[in-house]
């Protein structure tokens, strides 16, 4: 199944990607309405057991999804600068209190 038909480059994305040095890959659809980042490693400060999450359907298809919290809990103290901006856009998005 192809959750994204219009785009093949989604299917470029390979496990060997994930298993990098760096375990997100940032996904955008073709037409920018969705934005996904997919995570292999969560390093040892959260754990997948323990990220707060919600169930949610994409063309028929359940997935977790962390939820704003949780993204704006494991973005906004890294270095890297465009985690600094998702972490400030989701704290304004979603009105989070630090």
């Amino acid at each position: 199944m192809n959750l994204f038909p219009g785009d093949p480059s989604i299917d470029e994305i390979s496990a060997g990607d994930l298993a990098g040095p760096y375990p997100v890959i940032r996904y955008i659809s073709p037409d920018g309405a969705l934005v996904i980042d997919l995570i292999s490693r969560i390093g040892e400060i959260f754990s997948y057991e323990k990220l707060r999450h919600e169930e949610r359907n994409y063309a028929g298809v359940p997935v977790r999804v962390a939820t704003p919290a949780s993204l704006y809990e494991m973005k906004k103290g890294t270095p890297r600068l465009q985690d600094q901006a998702d972490a400030a856009a989701l704290q304004e998005a979603f009105d989070l209190k630090e």
